[in-house]
């Protein structure tokens, strides 16, 4: 009984700023405004399915899987040097990975601007050097480029608690009996790192695949992503309804994908991969 007295305040805290806004947006989802007020409506959800809305979706995805394969090739060899140090040196290496973090999101982004654009501190030292200076601000690339800066932390520290908490022995166990240090990671050090890598696949998908101030500032409004559309909907055309059935659309392709990862880790741990 007072364990339930105790969880009413969080339940009420979900209630209001987790329930509430869902149905809130599910509701406007599935309803239209017409000449007898409100009813019920699929036109938000048949409107997603126009070519043009199906090209965003596209578009976003590419840019949120390529960002998250980057910093999966980018954060691994950092979570394995981070967890392969002593302990002085570590603490200070993962405060300097950690740091830029405590800014705020927005005013990072902003430094990239004044790195990439064209008379940026890149192109300053291009022109010293003679060389020729490069289009890098509103392009594809400088939109990836966003996401893997602000989101390579979140693939790096799930993978580097896992590799930290791994058994020394078993690696010394296979050396032992003659593996080399390609054998031994490929069978023994990646196979008990997959579930830090599984969450650090989610946990960076999931804000690239939504993002919409990365693509906003870096990529100059030259292309829309998923993330945009809904800001546009809500904020500048005022089209609720499909915003929130964007956003529904979003929510489920989430759910989805943290689903798979779900699916994929539980194999595992069931054997069933290796």
């Amino acid at each position: 009984m007072k364990r339930s007295w105790i969880s009413f305040p969080y339940l009420v805290w979900m209630g209001i700023f987790v329930a509430v806004p869902l149905l809130l947006v599910i509701y406007y989802s599935f309803t239209a405004m017409s000449s007898r007020g409100m009813e019920f409506s699929l036109a938000g959800y048949q409107k997603f399915f126009e070519p043009v809305y199906i090209k965003v979706l596209f578009r976003s995805v590419m840019l949120a899987l390529i960002s998250t394969v980057c910093c999966l090739v980018i954060g691994y060899p950092l979570a394995m040097i981070l967890a392969g140090k002593d302990l002085s040196s570590k603490n200070f290496l993962i405060l300097l990975f950690v740091l830029p973090m405590w800014m705020n999101f927005l005013l990072r982004t902003y430094a990239w601007m004044t790195l990439l654009e064209r008379k940026g501190l890149i192109n300053t030292f291009f022109s010293f050097l003679h060389l020729p200076t490069i289009q890098m601000l509103y392009t594809n690339e400088a939109v990836i480029l966003g996401m893997i800066y602000n989101f390579l932390p979140f693939m790096v520290l799930p993978i580097y608690s896992v590799l930290k908490k791994m058994d020394h022995h078993v690696i010394e166990a296979a050396k032992d009996l003659g593996a080399n240090d390609i054998t031994v990671f490929w069978r023994i050090v990646f196979p008990l790192s997959l579930p830090g890598v599984v969450s650090g696949i989610t946990m960076v998908f999931m804000p690239a695949v939504s993002t919409f101030v990365i693509s906003r500032l870096l990529g100059g409004g030259q292309f829309t992503l998923i993330g945009n559309l809904i800001e546009q909907q809500f904020l500048y055309v005022g089209d609720w309804h499909f915003g929130s059935a964007l956003s529904i659309v979003m929510m489920i392709l989430i759910l989805i994908s943290m689903g798979a990862m779900a699916r994929y880790e539980k194999d595992y741990e069931r054997g069933g991969l290796w």
